[in-house]
């Protein structure tokens, strides 16, 4: 298999022995290329400006708690101006609340500052490759949460998904990545993402978390 190239990103975190730390760590790791950091919201949308077309970073790794613009602003601006990027959550908020109002602005992944340095390595390969995080420890409550504000009708509707498609979404729902899923399954990881992308033409949708809530609407999952 083709070695992946090193995956450029952009840090933005206010707390400087945090920012130093994990800026540290992720020089380590030759699975990420680390383009530059921010120490708020306003010069890190400033820097993600000024390296231009072409040398934006795939993955910005976003604090919510921000001096001036906070982070969900940060990240409303980015998925406006730069849609390819991918943002992933890092903070210490780990309430369902926080989540849900992430994802649906935009974000790939949420996850919180407790969390093995290793594991950030591993969302960052993951919403690069075009898929969602969402810590596993959170995931299940908010789902809940979600399903707590969207009514699901009472009569699922499979939209002609198969009982292998089920389970994928099933497993995507609480949180796993797709290597996780392939593990789980006994799978190859190109055959959960075959899966995935059978279960998005389907439900009508592009996105690991927009297949969730489609599945959740539909009836589809029970959390």
């Amino acid at each position: 298999m083709e070695k992946r190239n090193a995956i450029p990103v952009f840090v933005v975190e206010d707390q400087p022995a945090i920012r130093k730390a994990l800026l540290k760590y992720l020089a380590t790791r030759e699975e990420v290329e680390v383009l530059g950091c921010a120490p708020s919201g306003e010069l890190g949308l400033e820097a993600l400006a000024e390296l231009g077309e072409g040398g934006r970073p795939e993955v910005l790794v976003l604090d919510l708690e921000l001096p001036g613009i906070d982070g969900i602003g940060v990240l409303e601006a980015v998925r406006e101006r730069w849609p390819e990027v991918r943002v992933l959550i890092l903070t210490t908020f780990d309430d369902e609340a926080k989540v849900y109002e992430a994802v649906n602005k935009g974000a790939s992944g949420y996850l919180v500052k407790r969390i093995a340095t290793e594991k950030v390595v591993e969302a960052i390969c993951e919403v690069a490759d075009g898929g969602v995080v969402i810590e596993s420890r959170i995931a299940k409550r908010f789902w809940n949460y979600f399903e707590s504000v969207k009514a699901t009708p009472k009569v699922p509707d499979r939209g002609g998904l198969s009982e292998l498609e089920l389970e994928v979404l099933h497993y995507i729902a609480r949180g796993l990545s797709n290597a996780e899923v392939g593990e789980v399954m006994d799978i190859e990881r190109r055959t959960v993402r075959t899966h995935l992308s059978h279960i998005y033409e389907k439900l009508g949708v592009s996105s690991h978390v927009s297949a969730v809530v489609e599945g959740l609407k539909r009836g589809l999952i029970n959390l």
